[in-house]
This record gives C-alpha cells, structure tokens and sequence, in this order.
C-alpha cells in the first residue's frame, strides 16, 4: 500500500467488492484520482441512485428500478412455469438464452450451513405464496454446480414435491462447482432443455 492514508482507504473500499484483489484495487484507486471533478460526481451520484432506486421485485424478488421488473411485466411470458436462481445474475444469463419464455424466483443466497445461511436466510416463503393460486405447473431449480446448490435444490425439492408440482434439475450441462453467470448460452440451453426430474 502507499504512504497516504486517503489512498489507502479508497483502495481498501475497493478490495471489498467481489473479485478484486489488492493490486486491481491499487490501480483502482489510482484511476478514481485521475478523474476530473465532474467524473467523480457522476460515478458518486451513479452508486448513489443505484443503491436507492433498486428494489426487489415483489413478485419474483429480482432486481430492478421498476414497480415490477421486465419479466414478470411482460404479460407474454409463460408463468406456469418458474426458475428458480441464485441471484440476479443468474436471471441475466438465463435471458441471454432466449429459448426460456417462463418467469423467474430469485432466492438471493443459498442455503450453507458453514456460512450461517439457513433456508429462512432465502426467498422461499415468497416461493411458496407464487404457488397458492395453481397457476404455477413446474418449478425448475436452476443453482449451480457447486455443494451449496446442490444442497438448496434438494431442499427445495423436498419442500414442493407434497404439492403435486413438478419439480426439475438443470442437465449436468453445467460442471460441478460451476457458476450459471459465467456458463455460455448453448450450454444453459441443453441444460434448460435436458432437465430432469428430481426421481431420476
């Protein structure tokens, strides 16, 4: 780190965010110190607005500005059946497929023992309410590869079986400890297409 402590203290800020290791926050840092007056404004405002203008969707708890986000507003879509996904960012890379006409949930986490993240922890009960009216004919639980979502689809699974819905699992398209976000579209579309029930 430098010697000047505001530096440090940007720097240590963006070593926070995801992804971003202590060198790429130097460079960072540095980079915010290169913009004008003007520049640092409208990237202060930018976060600002973002983090009081986004909500969750309170239908199917996605991100977005919007009284309801694009999805669940558009009244072509399918909502007999729902996907269910990690974050946000699973929904984008699912939109990216094109072939997928249904409507999403957003569980925002997944259930891990290790991290304190219970099932209480996630969206289910705002799950279970979207499947009261029987409209909803097949749930499709999208999490990744990895031993969390494994361990969350398997619950899930075991919470909407007795209620006569269709429950199915992503195709092993997607390797294990994989991350849908960063799966490519023709991958997501087998998986989509190659899903299974949870008997099998």
């Amino acid at each position: 780190m430098s010697g000047i402590e505001s530096l440090n203290v940007l720097a240590e800020q963006f070593a926070r965010l995801p992804g971003i290791g202590r060198k790429t926050a130097q460079r960072l840092a540095y980079a915010v110190l290169a913009y004008s007056d003007e520049d640092i404004a409208a990237f202060t405002r930018a976060m600002t607005d973002a983090k009081e203008k986004i909500h969750r969707c309170p239908t199917c708890q996605n991100l977005t500005d919007r009284s309801l986000c694009p999805v669940c507003a558009d009244a072509g879509r399918d909502r007999s059946v729902i996907c269910v996904v990690e974050d946000a960012r699973a929904v984008l890379a699912f939109e990216k497929v094109r072939s997928y006409r249904g409507v999403y949930h957003v569980l925002h986490g997944l259930i891990s023992p290790m991290s304190g993240i219970t099932p209480d922890a996630l969206t289910l009960h705002e799950l279970l309410a979207r499947l009261e009216d029987d409209t909803v004919k097949e749930v499709i639980v999208a999490t990744g590869a990895t031993t969390e979502g494994e361990a969350t689809a398997m619950y899930i699974a075991r919470l909407l079986t007795p209620l006569g819905i269709k429950v199915t699992r992503l195709a092993h398209g997607i390797p294990f400890g994989g991350e849908l976000e960063y799966a490519d579209e023709i991958t997501l579309s087998r998986a989509l297409e190659g899903r299974r029930h949870f008997e099998e």
